[in-house]
């Protein structure tokens, strides 16, 4: 929207240092003309001394050196006024052009504002601060891209041999191709539902209602009992009753794929998955935890980026997609909880989900 031009800052500031010195200027000399000139009488002055003026040759003489007087205090307080506006502005220019740098893309450049802190040192901080969230921002959003890119190429570059190779060998075994075929496409779909999921819980573009988040934690370990038990393992369930806001299919989701990172990385022989809901005065917590081999922190640290798998130590036919973790990552955020990963010295990994607990009912 075009807006007509108008003075500047450095200006308007400008003339209110020049008019607020005027003002005082002129009280000052009223001030003179009120408390002194009026002691003065307007006949002349009976004394000894001769010459001596009245009122009359005080005015003559004080009216033209007060006009004066006021056209240098204009002249002295425009140009100072101009000089300190510069001065008192400059930090302001210099965050203005940083914005303009922004505006065209780079985000690396900062403002680093020295001095003493104030106003426009603490604009400038969180202007820097602003600057370094959003490059890290579009750096994971990039990054994202490209491997997101390269995970949904595999899928089809993988199906375009499958059917060169078939009409390569008419002879072929048509089910074998079919069944390799259905395989990629599966996981091509599972990859896709997991990147619009991802971009649903970033837009949290969901409806909130009241959930108790044990009852999620049950009814993801009933449907993952199963693979568990095919695996050798047992799920210890235990935890209060956690009431809380927020979307089920989500939290559902995020359950999910917390049981199931904790069951497929689970390498360890009659190993364990421990599932737990915890109630605290403002939040409410879930704990996943699983044995396993020992991670290092650097490690874990990059389990909630999309597309890690861990070790890398899954069996083909549960390899995920590599959005387990982000997705429960994002689905935290999206409920404005945390979520914590912590290695266990034992082995396995602990990871941790707490969000703000409903308030109370008050009826």
């Amino acid at each position: 929207m075009a807006r007509a031009p108008g003075l500047s800052v450095r200006l308007k500031l400008t003339l209110s240092y020049a008019g607020f010195l005027m003002i005082a200027g002129a009280l000052l000399l009223a001030v003179v003309w009120v408390f002194l000139l009026r002691y003065v009488p307007d006949g002349p002055i009976l004394t000894p001394g001769p010459g001596m003026p009245n009122r009359g040759d005080l005015e003559r003489a004080f009216i033209p050196a007060a006009a004066w007087a006021m056209v240098f205090l204009l002249g002295f307080s425009l140009l100072g006024g101009w000089i300190l506006a510069g001065r008192m502005l400059a930090p302001l220019a210099r965050i203005t052009e940083a914005t303009r740098i922004a505006a065209k893309g780079s985000l690396s450049h900062r403002i680093e504002l020295d001095g003493r802190n104030d106003e426009f040192r603490e604009l400038a901080d969180r202007f820097d601060a602003m600057l370094a969230r959003l490059e890290a921002h579009v750096a994971e959003q990039q990054r994202f891209a490209a491997n997101a890119s390269h995970e949904l190429r595999t899928p089809l570059a993988i199906t375009q041999t499958l059917l060169d190779v078939a009409r390569s060998d008419p002879n072929g075994d048509a089910r074998e191709l079919v069944d390799r075929l259905h395989a990629v496409n599966t996981r091509a779909i599972e990859l896709t539902e997991a990147l619009l999921l991802l971009s649903r819980t970033d837009q949290r573009s969901f409806t909130r209602e009241h959930l108790d988040l044990s009852l999620i934690a049950e009814e993801a370990t009933e449907t993952l009992l199963p693979l568990a038990e095919e695996r050798g393992l047992t799920i210890e369930t235990s935890g209060d009753i956690t009431p809380t806001i927020g979307s089920h299919a989500l939290l559902l989701q995020l359950t999910t794929n917390l049981l199931h990172n904790a069951i497929v990385h689970n390498v360890t022989e009659h190993g364990t998955v421990q599932v737990s809901t915890t109630a605290r005065p403002e939040s409410v917590v879930l704990t996943v935890e699983n044995s396993g081999d020992k991670l290092t922190p650097q490690l874990v640290s990059t389990l909630t980026e999309p597309f890690q798998r861990g070790t890398g130590r899954i069996r083909a036919h549960h390899a995920g997609v590599g959005l387990g973790l982000a997705i429960v990552k994002s689905i935290t955020q999206a409920h404005d909880g945390t979520l914590t990963l912590t290695p266990l010295d034992a082995g396995g990994l602990r990871v941790t989900v707490q969000l703000p607990a409903a308030p109370a009912h008050t009826g």
